[in-house]
């Protein structure tokens, strides 16, 4: 333990720290911030995590010297793990009672316990601990997937059989169909930078995003994902593509908001904005990916497409801009719309064949043969799909699961005020808290 002095030192040196990082201390910070201590120590085992575990520091933005310092330092699992129990014990020994808004003050204490909780959980997995799906999917997330039977999934692809009459199986007539809705690689970006745009102006005025805010878009190869944000700071975003298989044109909207507007992107600078910059709370500087904080920003991201385009609005979109620019037929939107609509309610198989191959139920072979036949992936893509799988394991419930949970929440929040201006309010407000998965239930 740091005796007083050695604190009051810490203290001026933190402050010194977030003013160089452009942090403005509001009015809505007390003089002295009861958890700040327990703030940064958070923020530097979650960069020490990330020397054991290159995927766990999904975004940081904090103070250079830190991140060389644990580069560094290479500290041991052990001494993570026992410095993390310790932030545990003095977070709970703070005794503070704000003032005024106190539901923040409330969240932000919930928020740094359950983080270090499951940063905690990461480490023991990382020295060699086992967990089943579901107990790895609560103790990293915060949250665990309902169990989906799989006659469940079964009268669905019967539903689609219907929709797709012809030979062969299901999915070789659900990959035969879905061929003529590929964005051709000469026109991707043009396709994508338009959706960009739509989803950008769909934003209303009300949410407050920075002046300054940006990203740029690059195309990548030999990715597990599809697409991802690397949030840099400072309001700039980095958003990839991967284009190892042929990207369809329904992907333009949904990664357009899913990692960009009204998602990631706006998500990770609303925080950096609200809780960053004028409230000096640091430990929103880093993003440690198999955390709760995940489940809120994959469950925004997804459900953020809704926010944006309501099934109409999407559809006009569609028809009248985004397939006459990749050259496809817009008279076919609605058919193609209404077949991936029912795609759609097989999203949980992926959740199912995680679940089994994680748990022992089924090797490597019964995965991919359960991607095909229920999440209709073609073989490529459910290999991909398993490359997923193997990286980020119980990290899939965070898409679907988040997404429902997300909704639910908002949609409560809501009240009897189903006007889009209000779901953009109870939304804009949960992008910008620190909210936990139990707090959405």
């Amino acid at each position: 333990m740091r005796n007083d002095q050695a604190r009051r030192g810490f203290r001026l040196a933190l402050l010194s720290v977030v003013v160089a990082t452009g942090a403005l201390v509001s009015a809505q910070v007390p003089a002295s911030d009861p958890y700040r201590q327990v703030a940064e120590r958070y923020v530097r085992l979650v960069l020490a995590v990330g020397q054991h575990d290159a995927d766990y520091v999904d975004a940081f933005y904090g103070p250079d010297a830190w991140k060389k310092e644990a580069e560094s330092a290479r500290a041991p699992l052990a001494a993570i793990d026992a410095d993390a129990a310790q932030a545990e014990k003095d977070l709970d020994g703070i005794t503070f009672k704000p003032v005024r808004d106190a539901e923040m003050w409330t969240l932000r204490r919930q928020y740094l316990a359950r983080q270090l909780a499951s940063l905690r959980s990461r480490v023991a997995m990382l020295q060699g601990k086992k967990m089943t799906f579901d107990e790895e999917s609560k103790a990293l997330y915060d949250a665990v997937a309902p169990v989906i039977p799989e006659s469940e999934f079964q009268a669905v692809t019967t539903q689609l059989s219907a929709k797709l009459p012809g030979t062969g199986s299901l999915i070789e007539r659900y990959d035969a169909y879905k061929q003529g809705f590929v964005i051709p690689k000469n026109r991707l970006d043009r396709v994508f930078q338009e959706a960009i745009r739509r989803c950008r102006s769909r934003m209303p005025s009300a949410v407050d995003l920075p002046l300054s805010e940006r990203f740029t878009v690059e195309y990548v190869t030999g990715k597990s994902w599809s697409g991802y944000n690397w949030y840099q700071g400072n309001f700039r975003s980095l958003i990839q593509v991967n284009t190892d298989l042929p990207v369809y044109i329904d992907r333009a909207v949904d990664l357009a908001c899913h990692e960009g507007y009204p998602g990631h992107h706006v998500y990770n600078a609303l925080l950096e904005k609200h809780l960053v910059k004028d409230r000096g709370w640091i430990e929103y500087t880093v993003y440690p990916l198999f955390s709760p904080q995940s489940l809120i920003a994959e469950g925004t991201a997804n459900y953020g497409i809704e926010v944006a385009f309501t099934p109409a609005d999407r559809l006009r979109f569609e028809s009248e801009v985004l397939f006459p620019l990749a050259g496809l037929d817009p008279a076919k939107v609605a058919e193609y719309y209404s077949v991936l609509s029912l795609v759609d309610r097989l999203s949980y198989a992926g959740n199912e064949a995680a679940r089994r191959f994680i748990d022992g139920k089924i090797d490597r072979d019964g995965a991919i043969a359960w991607l095909e036949k229920y999440a209709m992936y073609t073989k490529p893509r459910a290999e991909q799909r398993l490359k997923f799988i193997d990286q980020y394991r119980s990290y899939v419930i965070n898409y679907n699961l988040g997404k429902d949970l997300v909704r639910a929440y908002v949609e409560k929040k809501m009240g009897r005020d189903k006007t889009p201006a209000r779901r953009w309010q109870e939304f804009t407000a949960l992008l910008s808290s620190p909210r936990l998965p139990s707090g959405l239930q």
